[in-house]
């Protein structure tokens, strides 16, 4: 056991120099730790924010000569039809394959902006609509989906989704029957159809379609074969369709 004197001389056998250097080692450990821990604070809280409708704006340029990911899924789209849900020219030089849902409110945002995109380019461009109804966070969309369908036997498809997408707060069973209605549809025709659940095996084929093809949230876009995760601003959709034109 060391006595106090000898414990005394032992520390006084530390030069300042090395004190400083013994000080400046800690004091670099502990800003790296307070760094570290900065940084995965905000890396887990990004991560929690990221949700399946999350707003992503996804950069699908590839270098030339290497197809994407999503280019080699985009070969699971089916053929585009005069049979699908379709805004513009059946043979235009850009499609527009939408996966969305009802209530998703960041495919509100992206509807008026495909919208605008078909309208502007007037015939280069076309739109398709699929149904990607996300049962965890929006408990009416898929049956808000069927009930497209139904409005769809009346010649009223775009009509009704427009405006369920512009009233999303309002949307509910009973909701569907009033658009219904004020769309003028026969409403006994529509109502027996949603509560038939005609359209059912139709929606979940538009889902297991956009599995297949990548998608994981809404909403899921491909233009041609490059995919666009999310809402993105006009600009960066215009950027990618003139590339194709």
């Amino acid at each position: 056991m060391f006595t106090n004197k000898e414990s005394k001389g032992g520390l006084k056998s530390i030069s300042p120099k090395t004190s400083f250097i013994f000080g400046l080692i800690a004091g670099l450990l502990i800003v790296c730790s307070i760094g570290f821990f900065i940084l995965l604070a905000v890396y887990l809280d990004n991560k929690n924010d990221a949700g399946p409708s999350a707003n992503i704006n996804t950069n699908v340029n590839q270098q030339a000569g290497q197809p994407s990911a999503e280019a080699n899924l985009a070969k699971n789209l089916k053929k585009i039809t005069k049979d699908n849900h379709l805004r513009g020219d059946l043979n235009a030089k850009v499609v527009m394959v939408e996966f969305s849902d009802l209530q998703c409110p960041y495919c509100s945002r992206a509807h008026d902006t495909l919208k605008q995109l078909v309208d502007n380019y007037d015939g280069d461009v076309a739109w398709v609509y699929k149904h990607f109804p996300l049962d965890s966070l929006h408990p009416y969309a898929r049956k808000a989906a069927e009930a497209s369908e139904c409005a769809n036997d009346q010649g009223k498809f775009w009509e009704f989704i427009d405006e369920l997408y512009a009233n999303q707060s309002s949307i509910t069973l009973e909701y569907l029957s009033t658009v219904a209605t004020q769309l003028d549809l026969n409403i006994n025709e529509f109502n027996n159809c949603v509560t038939s659940n005609k359209y059912a095996n139709k929606v979940n084929d538009d889902y297991q379609e956009g599995t297949s093809v990548g998608v994981t949230g809404t909403p899921g876009i491909y233009v041609n074969d490059q995919l666009i995760k999310g809402a993105m601003p006009y600009e960066n959709f215009k950027q990618v369709i003139d590339s194709m034109l």
